[in-house]
């Protein structure tokens, strides 16, 4: 599972999985993962969330930004850096954000440098994946994204807690071999279960 073309056979198979689920099984899995979410003790005391709009089949993470709106807590979404190449910015969002399509057709919020928050800030990062094993290794797009703009997190600069979040049909049976430059998750949230890492 550690060659390039393996990786892309595992993300090919697992998006197309994710992507045969039902409206109504999408709904029913976000729910379950609200749930899930809501008995995570950082996540209860998180002032800075991040977030992710939901695409080609990912678990959608409205009901958990809904509920953090609702506790008065600052979601923020990812945006393309528009200087570093491969980075990420965090923007808060709010239910009036004018939000523009990016590069790859995903909604973002407009970039305003008002809105952008500090890594440092953020509390608890919700990272959307491909696959994941029991181990809480995550599978991404392999853009780089998350990995570049998280280094930081994994070199213990600061407390940010990193959060895989997946179908659970987006499982590796048999484990995922990490590269050096993957970004360790402390948890992965499914609709059934949460998974630490070791």
């Amino acid at each position: 599972m550690h060659t390039n073309y393996t990786r892309q056979t595992l993300r090919q198979h697992f998006r197309q999985k994710r992507n045969c689920l039902s409206e109504k099984q999408q709904t029913h899995a976000s729910n379950l993962l609200l749930e899930h979410c809501q008995a995570i003790e950082q996540y209860q005391a998180a002032k800075y969330i991040t977030c992710y709009l939901a695409q080609d089949g990912e678990i959608s993470m409205k009901p958990v930004i809904e509920d953090a709106w609702m506790q008065g807590k600052i979601v923020c979404l990812p945006v393309l850096h528009p200087f570093a190449k491969g980075q990420l910015l965090f923007l808060r969002y709010h239910k009036d954000s004018q939000m523009e399509a990016n590069r790859f057709g995903i909604p973002e919020p407009a970039l305003r440098v008002t809105d952008i928050v500090p890594l440092p800030l953020i509390d608890v990062i919700f990272a959307p994946l491909v696959a994941f094993d029991a181990q809480a290794n995550r599978l991404g797009m392999g853009g780089g994204f998350y990995d570049r703009t998280l280094a930081p997190v994994a070199h213990n600069a600061f407390a940010t807690e990193i959060y895989g979040v997946a179908h659970d049909c987006q499982k590796v049976p048999s484990g995922i071999k990490s590269d050096k430059w993957d970004i360790p998750m402390q948890k992965i949230i499914t609709p059934s279960k949460i998974y630490i890492a070791p």
